[in-house]
């Protein structure tokens, strides 16, 4: 079992990084795996419209974002909810792993609290045993994305 902190994550988020602490290596593959498989499918408008969503470079497959901010949601700009929409070839379980952790952990969070989460946090779900750093790099592009989209679209 690895040590890991999540006090400054979000809840879901610090909950999937325990999960896969408490796992052997070859079965965090496994919960990664699961992860993927639970990606949600693309909305029409952005399924069929991939030029909406912005590209992750640093991700060794293709994978393609776009964050909503609900404005209605709440009146003040940092408590509005944040919607993530993420689009993934099912031939690359990895990449489409990190961005089915990142939805579970993130997706309907508020402004300030997706601003909030430690640029660190993909390193935080013990899977550096598991998978290689270059592929980590996509889930910090990711997540880059992620708060840079929604600093934008929020106007924080």
């Amino acid at each position: 079992m690895t040590a890991v902190e999540t006090a400054d994550l979000p809840q879901a988020l610090a909950e999937i990084a325990r999960d896969f602490a408490e796992l052997p290596v070859p079965e965090r593959l496994q919960l990664l795996l699961e992860f993927s498989e639970e990606l949600p499918e693309l909305p029409d408008r952005y399924a069929a419209a991939p030029e909406r969503m912005e590209q992750v470079h640093e991700c060794q497959s293709p994978l393609f974002l776009v964050v909503e901010v609900d404005e209605e949601s709440a009146p003040e700009p940092g408590d509005r909810r944040v919607s993530l929409y993420f689009s993934a070839p099912p031939e690359a379980p990895t990449t489409r792993g990190f961005a089915g952790i990142l939805h579970e952990g993130l997706d309907q969070l508020t402004v300030d609290e997706i601003l909030a989460v430690p640029e660190d946090a993909p390193y935080r779900f013990s899977l550096a045993d598991a998978v290689s750093p270059l592929r980590l790099r996509g889930m910090v592009g990711m997540l880059s994305r992620i708060k840079r989209q929604t600093a934008l679209k929020s106007r924080v």
